[in-house]
């Protein structure tokens, strides 16, 4: 399996929700940096810190949150995706939407790195 199929896996298992194998392809000291301004904006290390500092706000605060890669380019340990995020604010009822690109990190079958770069701007128009 090459690293691009990884991260294709990752993202389908969070299209369904299946957590643990999402987790199953991150490093269990994976960096997880969510750029500055989104809402779980922040550097995170380990699983059960992008547990609840990234997975859990995304389920708690949004109505049908997705992310939907779009293209997938891959060299060497680095795979870029592109996409949109989306999903219902619940304490707004506005629809948060926003383009992002992926820097994922994978070595040895595994992320170990993974990096967002997202219009934070225009998904935090929802927020208030």
């Amino acid at each position: 399996m090459g690293n691009t199929d990884v991260i294709r896996g990752a993202y389908a298992a969070f299209e369904v929700g299946d957590v643990p194998s999402v987790l199953g392809v991150l490093a269990d000291d994976i960096e997880w940096i969510d750029a500055e301004g989104f809402p779980t904006g922040g550097t995170y290390r380990g699983h059960d810190a992008v547990v609840q500092g990234v997975f859990m706000p995304l389920v708690q605060d949004y109505d049908g949150f997705t992310v939907k890669p779009e293209a997938f380019v891959g060299e060497g340990d680095t795979v870029v995706s592109v996409g949109w995020y989306e999903g219902r604010f619940k304490a707004t009822g506005k629809v948060a939407r926003a383009r992002f690109a992926h820097v994922w990190t994978v070595r040895d079958g595994k992320v170990i790195r993974f990096e967002q770069i997202v219009d934070s701007a225009t998904f935090n128009q929802a927020l208030s």
